[in-house]
């Protein structure tokens, strides 16, 4: 994984060095900067895979930064790494564009195994025929990111077009909230956070309500089930 470039942006010295002592032992090139206007700078200076990032930084800020790179690179994963545990923390997080959110204290382990995840997924390609995809009157292009419901245009966050787009990958089947956290947001299943439920409600809000046609359909006990009827 020598080629293989991960950017860490964290105000804590102890914490981004070890960061980077632990991530170059397991092969990977590492870049650390300690606050998150360096941060922004490296990165537009320099070409990485993927970002490690506080939320309290020195300068800009977590969300900042997050909201900057994804503008940035629409494909690039991005895990923010905080001591901030609140519900709302999370959602901002994902709403300014991160893949993934882990709470301080964390194992090595942990974000070793959900860089490797994430990375594997930037990977894979999709096929060009596979670029628009559609259910009904709704549709989702890769390319442009632009959703629509027949002449609608219809405005996602990041997190919001990920979830979307996992929908209708499977349309037609039924997916648990297991199923979406692990391919939405690469956690495990924690049933204790409704974060799942709240962006189900988010995108209802966009797809579904204002039209007649509702596609995103409850199955009780079970998840949830995007189809046309």
């Amino acid at each position: 994984m020598d080629s293989i470039k991960i950017l860490i942006v964290e105000d804590e010295q102890k914490i981004a060095d070890t960061l980077k002592l632990g991530l170059s032992e397991n092969g990977f090139q590492v870049e650390v900067a300690y606050s998150g206007d360096v941060g922004w700078q490296l990165f537009q200076k320099h070409s990485f895979n993927l970002v490690v990032l506080d939320i309290n930084l020195p300068g800009m800020n977590g969300y900042e930064l997050c909201k900057n790179i994804r503008a940035a690179d629409t494909h690039i994963p991005i895990i923010m790494l905080t001591a901030l545990t609140a519900l709302n923390n999370k959602i901002e997080g994902y709403d300014t564009g991160a893949d993934d959110y882990i709470v301080k204290p964390f194992e090595f382990r942990e974000l070793l195994m959900k860089i490797r995840v994430l990375l594997k997924r930037t990977v894979s390609t999709v096929s060009p025929l596979d670029t628009i995809l559609r259910v009904a009157d709704l549709e989702l292009n890769l390319d442009s990111k632009e959703v629509k419901r027949g002449n609608v245009a219809i405005n996602l966050t990041a997190k919001e077009f990920q979830l979307l787009e996992y929908l209708l990958r499977n349309k037609n089947k039924v997916l648990s909230r297991a199923d979406i956290a692990i391919n939405v947001w690469d956690i495990d299943f924690n049933t204790n956070t409704n974060v799942i439920d709240v962006y189900i409600n988010y995108l209802r809000n966009k797809v579904d309500k204002p039209f007649q046609q509702k596609l995103i359909q409850t199955q009780v006990g079970v998840g949830y089930i995007l189809k046309a009827n």
